[in-house]
């Protein structure tokens, strides 16, 4: 059995030189300018060795990897040899001497760096929903009788509601919504009814990313626990889950982490509450003794009382290789280029496309941004508002090879993923999406 491999973390790079340094161009060679300005910054990045290390389809701008991450090039060798050798030739045998039944916890270690845990505290499983769940009653458990109250972030990706809304009728909590955009606000909505807060780092159709140390804190204070949704952050950004002292998180590896369509999701349980984390869910997997098969259900020590069934081992292992892409690479060095790609988008859909500013003072603009401009509060993609004609803007971007996504009505979702995204990737992506605004304004309106 070989050694449990952990993701290994780069020295500190340079800076990823920033588009706002450069000088304000004329406006009859702005294209021009800003596609030198590409290639220099293109030609100055540290991480563009990664872009390698994934199989990109010729011809496309990939800016859809907050949905779905892009295929890393040497996964496919990978899995056949876990289909052909691991399981077509030593079949059960695998369990042991290819080390499956410890890949859960094996693959956690090595997520774990990139949300800022230590060992020991992640384990890949299930999907998200069923993660959320599991965290959201674990958290309600820990925080005892007398606390009735679970705040949600009234904002969330769907699924996060209505698992909340689940656990809370059936454990006799009450569901309470709040914006994580607003501190105050949910400063406001805690109390010593409180049992746990469940929050969404980065915001799934706007990009705002919220504020995870203070409100982690202000939770604290109110003696609650709090719980957050890393789906939108984890392999984007720096999350710091053990330095902030988050209680619970959970985030899935099929987007930043470029694990696959339908690649497992990781749960996240601080050391300090392992030991009392009762899961609703107390699958074989996740017994002391999983193979005694006794009727009584004894929550195995550490993490792995976080497994429930038998583990998915093809999308496990897939997962598993793909996360050798972050060999040599450093999150700060992630987080340094996405803040200067979307920057850089910006100023290019800006320039090229008439781009309104930022939040709500846009009005009724064709196209205005919907994702702040401070750094801070930005995540790593970028969400345009384009009422009236969003679903045929997107439509075309993909048939003329720029991929993003739509979030109806109306907001075009670009995801920069900085392993394998360029800035020439995002001025082409830019001059792409004016080229498509100019030909559906200027096209008839169909009569009602």
């Amino acid at each position: 059995m070989s050694e449990p491999r952990t993701t290994s973390v780069a020295p500190a790079v340079p800076d990823v030189p920033q588009p706002s340094a450069e000088p304000v161009v004329p406006a009859a060679s702005v294209r021009d300018a800003l596609r030198d300005r590409a290639a220099r910054l293109d030609g100055a990045d540290p991480l563009r060795f990664a872009r390698d290390r994934f199989a990109l389809p010729d011809g496309v701008v990939y800016l859809d990897g907050n949905s779905l991450g892009a295929l890393a090039a040497h996964v496919p060798a990978r899995l056949a040899d876990v289909i052909g050798r691991q399981w077509g030739e030593l079949g059960i045998r695998s369990w042991t001497e290819s080390g499956w039944w410890q890949a859960p916890e094996r693959i956690g270690d090595r997520i774990a760096p990139l949300v800022g845990a230590a060992p020991g505290q992640l384990v890949v499983g299930d999907s998200t929903s069923v993660n959320v769940f599991k965290a959201v009653v674990g958290a309600a458990r820990l925080a005892g009788d007398g606390r009735t109250d679970v705040l949600v972030d009234a904002t969330t990706f769907p699924t996060d509601g209505y698992i909340a809304a689940s656990a809370a009728r059936l454990t006799g909590h009450r569901i309470v919504p709040v914006d994580p955009a607003d501190p105050a606000a949910v400063g406001r909505a805690l109390g010593p009814r409180t049992a746990a807060v469940l929050l969404n780092h980065v915001d799934y159709r706007s990009g705002r990313r919220h504020d995870l140390p203070g409100l982690t804190a202000a939770v604290h204070e109110a003696g609650a626990l709090a719980v957050w949704d890393l789906c939108h952050s984890a392999g984007a950004l720096p999350v710091d889950l053990d330095a902030h002292g988050v209680d619970l998180a959970v985030g899935c590896t099929y987007k930043y982490l470029n694990g696959g369509p339908g690649a497992p999701a990781f749960l996240y349980v601080a050391a300090r509450h392992q030991a009392a984390f009762d899961s609703p869910l107390p699958g074989w997997n996740g017994h002391a003794e999983p193979f005694a098969m006794t009727p009584g259900y004894e929550p195995a020590a550490g993490i792995g009382r976080g497994r429930v069934g038998t583990p998915d081992i093809l999308s496990l292992l897939a997962l598993d290789a793909a996360l050798d892409v972050w060999d040599g690479v450093g999150i700060d060095a992630v987080r340094a280029k996405s803040l200067a790609l979307t920057d850089f988008f910006l100023e290019c859909a800006a320039a090229y496309a008439g781009l309104a500013g930022t939040g709500p003072e846009g009005g009724d603009a064709r196209l205005r941004s919907l994702t702040p401009e401070r750094h801070e509060e930005r995540g790593s993609q970028i969400a345009l508002s384009c009422p009236g004609t969003a679903p045929a803007v997107m439509d075309r971007l993909i048939a003329r090879g720029v991929v993003g996504d739509l979030r109806g009505p109306d907001v075009l979702r670009f995801g920069f993923t900085p392993l394998y995204t360029g800035f020439a990737d995002a001025e082409r992506a830019a001059g792409v999406l004016a080229e498509v605004l100019a030909e559906v304004a200027a096209e008839p309106v169909a009569a009602e």
